[in-house]
């Protein structure tokens, strides 16, 4: 065996893990960083995250009139998490979160040159009461582009080890000591844990599902990466750390299979056509109306409740053209590439690249020019005799009909009209009108998709992991996702969509201070 020893050891190469990494050779520390992925992937699920980050009380909220504050925020998060009494830490860093973002993650990211763009985003209708969710000007690769960087003015402190899966965490007399893989052997006075969740891994999702909600009967798509397998938060026990939360996780109900299979059940998570018809595999409407941007945990509760193996949204070629997105920087390639023109571009006319794109490589696309032509083509592509053609187009016609009356009195055409009411949702939100008066139709097979864990391994406002007294592990710390982005659930049981980025940069500059 290898040996290996420095003043830190950090485990994860990902957002979390590079910004402790930074924040200790700034000061001189000298860091071991390792990561199970090759040095390709430096950088973990953040290269292809989409960007967004929940920001209160931003120059950018001001600039557009959104009156926010602290205590509104706050009291935003509490509403949805819902922590029981006895969340004391979950709790403490939801505060801290909430009070220290400016200084903590906002500032930060401008210090790395880094724009937001100037429109602030309404993510999350149902939990948050004013629009906080920030967009970086480059996606959250560029905050990885950026980091890199700054590392590499210190490489000489830092001893970098990737291809390297970690093993077991080491321990003398209750101090944690080290770690070790399979070839090598690396010691310090402090290990930070910043491994990532458990979204890779099917099995790890289904064995934590929430205990309330039916078994799933989908086949559940992976938008992680297999490498994200939660198996050393699990190891993490053995030196007596305390995992909280893991049924509270962040799925998306809007999941399609990803046209490079680089990985068994690779997916995408659509962020879902507000004005699309969600119906069954038989094709009945499914009631009360799904629709995306309002709360996404409740979106994959209803779909998980209705034990189908997938469902469809049925839209036409202009409901695409203005709403249809990925979510992640591959398939935002304006915003990540920085192309303003080509970004205003597609906000005025649509993302035909992308809208071609899926309609031709993707398998759970499924185009035709009639109701009639686009049913035959749904049931050719599934193959199981679930769809009900006759039932399939009364409902679409059904709809359609309700698209046309004035005023509606159908909730998800209502809300349509509310959502429209803020000028950056109505760039990317069509006005209610007849679905099936303008053809091609589009119907899209979707399934639910993992996504991030929100609970972890339990830590104080110091990062510090804590065991199931609430005592300090000596020399354990966790960051971003593995301690479920601070306290084991800081979250609770919902999310204000966007403090996952931002939880991984707060969560490592705590570890970092604690350490020096």
């Amino acid at each position: 065996m290898k040996q290996y020893s420095a003043d830190v050891i950090v485990v994860g190469a990902g957002l979390a893990g590079l910004v402790t990494t930074l924040e200790l050779v700034k000061q001189q520390q000298r860091v071991i960083l390792i990561d199970a992925r090759p040095q390709s992937d430096m950088g973990g699920l953040a290269n292809w995250a989409f960007g967004g980050m929940a920001l209160v009380g931003t120059p950018e909220q001001q600039s557009k009139g959104i009156e926010d504050s602290q205590e509104l925020a706050l009291s935003d998060w509490l509403a949805y998490a819902d922590f029981s009494s006895d969340q004391h830490w979950p709790r403490a860093w939801a505060e801290y979160y909430v009070e220290h973002c400016i200084p903590e993650v906002y500032e930060y990211i401008r210090d790395l040159k880094i724009k937001f763009l100037p429109a602030v985003n309404w993510a999350e209708r149902t939990g948050n009461t004013v629009p906080r969710y920030h967009i970086l000007w480059g996606c959250s690769l560029r905050l990885i582009s950026q980091l890199k960087r700054q590392l590499a003015q210190y490489s000489h402190l830092i001893d970098f080890h990737f291809d390297h899966r970690i093993q077991s965490i080491n321990c003398t007399n209750g101090t944690v000591v080290g770690c070790a893989s399979d070839t090598a052997e690396f010691s310090a006075p402090s290990v930070v844990m910043a491994t990532g969740g458990f979204g890779g891994s099917a099995s790890k999702v289904k064995q934590h599902w929430p205990a309330a909600w039916s078994e799933p009967k989908q086949a559940i798509l992976n938008g992680c990466h297999p490498a994200n397998d939660g198996k050393l938060a699990e190891q993490a026990t053995t030196v007596g750390a305390q995992l909280s939360q893991m049924e509270n996780m962040w799925n998306y109900a809007a999941g399609i299979r990803h046209p490079e299979q680089t990985f068994a059940d690779r997916g995408l998570s659509l962020i879902p056509c507000r004005s699309a018809l969600w119906i069954t595999p038989q094709g009945e409407r499914i009631m009360p109306a799904l629709m995306g941007g309002n709360d996404t945990v409740a979106l994959c509760h209803a779909i998980n409740e209705l034990q189908v193996p997938y469902s469809w949204q049925i839209l036409n070629r202009d409901i695409a053209l203005k709403e249809f997105a990925v979510s992640g920087s591959e398939h935002n390639v304006a915003i990540r590439d920085r192309r303003l023109f080509r970004f205003i571009r597609e906000l005025v006319f649509g993302n035909r690249t992308l809208v071609d794109q899926m309609c031709a490589e993707c398998e759970d696309f499924v185009v035709a020019d009639s109701l009639e032509e686009l049913a035959d083509k749904m049931a050719s592509q599934t193959r199981d005799n679930r769809l009900d053609k006759t039932m399939f187009s009364n409902t679409v016609k059904n709809f359609d009909a309700l698209l046309q009356e004035q005023p509606s009195t159908d909730t998800q055409i209502k809300t349509l009209h509310t959502i429209r009411e803020y000028m950056p949702d109505k760039f990317r939100t069509l006005k209610p009108q007849s679905l099936l008066a303008k053809p091609p139709y589009i119907a899209i097979n979707v399934r639910l998709i993992s996504r991030k864990s929100m609970g972890g391994i339990m830590t104080n406002l110091q990062s510090q992991a804590l065991n199931a007294a609430d005592e300090v592990i000596p020399g354990l710390y966790c960051v971003g996702e593995a301690a479920g982005f601070g306290g084991g659930g800081s979250s609770g049981k919902k999310s204000l969509e966007g403090t996952f980025l931002s939880g991984c940069i707060l969560t490592a500059r705590q570890a970092a201070r604690s350490l020096l």
